[in-house]
């Protein structure tokens, strides 16, 4: 067993990587400006996201209480938004927050809102009860 690791050893310390790396360490033999190789900068232009030509900043404010519970998955039906997307709940009183998809409905833009009741396991909210939700648009 001593002698298959000392034969590891010396395979090891032969490897390239190994050795520049001691080399470092060490203080060794310092590489030269040609052998590292030339970094070259790409530019990428962003790519326009679909949330935020239908989002905001900032949080808006809603009071939501239970939606239809038959109806499966973590969304909330608010007026607060135009079309169906991807946003962030966040209940201000606990801190708890969850990601979910904000659906729109109709009324006015200050109305009531519905939260599922996967979305109100997610934040661990009473059934029975209105909550004040911050609403994100990422």
């Amino acid at each position: 067993m001593r002698y298959a690791l000392l034969a590891f050893c010396v395979l090891v310390a032969g490897c390239d990587t190994v050795r520049s790396t001691t080399d470092r360490v060490f203080g060794g033999d310092k590489p030269t400006e040609e052998a590292e190789p030339a970094v070259v900068e790409e530019v990428v232009e962003p790519q326009p996201v679909a949330v935020a030509a239908t989002g905001w900043v900032g949080p808006k404010t809603t009071i939501a209480g239970l939606g239809d519970p038959t109806t499966p998955g973590r969304w909330l039906e608010t007026s607060l938004v135009d079309t169906e997307f991807t946003g962030r709940v966040v209940v201000p009183r606990t801190g708890a927050q969850a990601y979910i998809t904000l659906i729109p409905a109709s009324g006015p833009a200050g109305g009531g809102s519905r939260l599922s009741l996967d979305a109100m396991r997610a934040l661990l909210l009473p059934f029975d009860e209105l909550v004040e939700l911050e609403v994100y648009s990422n």
